[in-house]
């Protein structure tokens, strides 16, 4: 075979070399867009690349909100929206079939609901943000309560400043006060339902306020959506038998809207989660718990530095100013934030 020869033609040439600097893609300014003209919008639905959130005019209190689709901006990162975030979105801001707007701030939140993957505490996940109430969502049986995971969802709770309740479900099947009376000293609002109960008096917690639910797969959460909305908006499963726990019905985070159940009543808003199978608290510290109750802020102060308010050495054990049901309420929380130390399959 002979050797071919090679020439100029087969030579390729840098353009941008061969003519200079003017020839290259256009280069890098400090302008960066104006976003003066965006609308401040609350995210309700994240699905992938996509969200649905709602933009309300204001001045407009009584036309119903907009709902449109937009994207995230790529500065913003994959994780960096949840549900209740409030965000600035530009863009086709009209709400109709195929538009496609674009958020690009995410607004900064009052709170947000983390967990950690397996207790590590580099690896966060924010589920929700801006809530004003968590509603802990347990059955009386099947699946059995676990003390660990209403434990771990209270220390979130109460390190973010969100208002926890507990909702036992099924109670047809067992009656479940024993369990809960390990929660009575700390004050926490608690419901007892079933399939047939008057949600009179949840419904009138609910109202005005966002509420997250949190809870194990088959603990009835969307039955109890339903319910409250009046519809059968979210998909319902069973509790597998040979594990005991339930099946995933939700994949996704979902801001629900609830109908006021008269003129004068506030409608709220429920944020349906997926059912958890884990709910790491790795990323709270015990004093940031603790001092979400008034009366340890003062004994809290002359804590040893790292206190984890669970040794010897912790001022609470003899705080003159204790009261004995101030006690009860620090027994009560000492087990609470001691849940870091326990499986977080709890």
């Amino acid at each position: 075979m002979s050797k071919r020869n090679w020439d100029e033609d087969d030579v390729r040439v840098n353009k941008s070399r061969q003519f200079g600097a003017s020839n290259k893609a256009r280069p890098r300014t400090k302008d960066r867009p104006d976003y003066s003209d965006a609308k401040t919008a609350k995210i309700t639905e994240v699905d992938r690349g996509r969200v649905k959130c709602l933009i309300v005019n204001p001045g407009q209190n009584d036309q119903p909100a907009l709902e449109v689709i937009a994207m995230k901006a790529r500065e913003l990162g994959k994780k960096s929206v949840v549900v209740g975030d409030l965000v600035s979105v530009v863009g086709d801001l009209s709400g109709a079939e195929g538009s496609l707007a674009r958020v690009v701030t995410v607004l900064p939140r009052t709170n947000s609901l983390t967990r950690t993957i397996d207790d590590h505490v580099n690896d966060e996940r924010v589920i929700v943000a801006n809530v004003d109430q968590m509603a802990i969502v347990i059955a009386a049986a099947n699946p059995e309560p676990r003390e660990g995971f209403v434990d771990r969802a209270l220390v979130v709770a109460f390190d973010q400043g969100i208002k926890p309740i507990i909702i036992m479900t099924k109670q047809d099947l067992a009656d479940g006060t024993e369990f809960l009376n390990t929660y009575k000293d700390l004050d926490i609002t608690i419901f007892k339902i079933d399939k047939e109960s008057d949600l009179t008096a949840l419904r009138s917690t609910l109202a005005g306020k966002v509420t997250v639910l949190l809870g194990h797969s088959g603990v009835g959460k969307s039955t109890l959506v339903n319910k409250l909305l009046g519809n059968e908006k979210r998909a319902t499963g069973d509790v597998n038998d040979v594990t005991g726990r339930g099946r995933h019905t939700s994949s996704s985070a979902i801001a629900l809207q609830l109908p006021a159940s008269n003129s004068s009543e506030q409608t709220g808003w429920i944020i349906d989660t997926p059912g958890v199978r884990s709910f790491g608290v790795a990323h709270v510290e015990p004093t940031r718990v603790i001092s979400a109750f008034a009366e340890f802020t003062e004994a809290i102060n002359h804590c040893p530095k790292n206190c984890s308010h669970n040794e010897e050495s912790c001022a609470l054990n003899n705080w003159p100013n204790l009261t004995p049901q101030n006690l009860a309420r620090l027994e009560s929380l000492r087990r609470v934030i001691s849940t870091n130390t326990k499986s977080n399959n709890a």
